[in-house]
């Protein structure tokens, strides 16, 4: 059985700011800029589709799954020693497009997950193609789920059936809705006994769409250990193990967890 007290804390630094639209080039130098700042973290976060904003012109913006942005994600991953994470607009090997979730680690390996629940009110479901399965990463030893924005609403999806002990979302979550992404964060932390980290952007895209942010961090009791705000900048924050630990044995509720299917 593991023994999750003793993992090394764990170090997440959320990259909060605006986008250029459509332009991946002036993003990536932007977030070149600001990593600078992230410096020491184990993970690093960036917002949902960093390189383009929430767009739909998947055919004409998406990337192959070798292009520029998984190169620069791996330069940037063994330049810092971190993990550094985000989605970004892909064309797949078969040929469909998909709002996908890189994991670039120090070593040059990248792992994904595709965006299971694409946002209907905004036509995603027209563009891209969701994703199949949940995935699960592992870093310094700490089991890490990614989810991509609109999954939140979701607890089926979002529910832990594996261990995990760090929930991360990555969004484009438009401040109309601001308070529904603050009550349930919460939520998926409390429902699952876990840590959750949650990156949304700031600014306006080029829909004249508002974002207010809000990026933060929850511990299993959905109490808050980081919230950004409306700034734009890098945040971090540092988790601990043992506190979850010692927290899931005094009130082990996963134990009554009900089993289910995906269908």
């Amino acid at each position: 059985m593991r023994d999750l007290s003793a993992l090394p804390d764990l170090t997440i630094a959320l990259v909060q700011t605006s986008l250029v639209w459509h332009d991946r080039q002036a993003n990536l130098e932007h977030f070149e800029l600001l990593l600078e700042q992230a410096q020491g973290a184990d993970l690093i976060v960036l917002p949902e589709m960093f390189t383009t904003g929430f767009s739909m012109e998947s055919a004409t913006l998406a990337e192959r799954e070798n292009g520029p942005t998984h190169a620069w994600l791996q330069a940037q991953a063994a330049k810092y020693n971190a993990v550094i994470t985000g989605s970004v607009i892909i064309q797949a090997a078969d040929g469909s497009h998909r709002n996908r979730l890189l994991w670039a680690r120090p070593d040059g390996e990248v792992l994904h997950y595709d965006k299971r629940h694409l946002f209907r009110m905004a036509g995603e479901h027209d563009h891209y193609t969701p994703g199949e399965r949940q995935v699960q990463f592992e870093l310094k030893g700490w089991r890490i789920r990614p989810l991509i924005c609109y999954d939140l609403r979701f607890p089926v999806w979002s529910r832990d059936a594996q261990d995990t002990d760090l929930l991360l979302y990555t969004a484009n979550w438009p401040g109309a809705r601001r308070q529904h992404w603050n009550r349930l964060l919460p939520a998926r932390a409390i429902e699952n006994l876990c840590y959750v980290a949650a990156v949304n952007r700031v600014g306006t895209d080029g829909k004249g769409f508002a974002y207010t942010g809000d990026s933060q961090v929850l511990d299993f009791q959905g109490e808050t250990l980081l919230s950004a705000g409306e700034a734009d900048g890098v945040f971090q924050v540092i988790l601990d193990a043992a506190e979850l630990a010692a927290y899931r044995t005094r009130f082990p509720a996963n134990l009554d967890a009900d089993r289910f299917q995906f269908v």
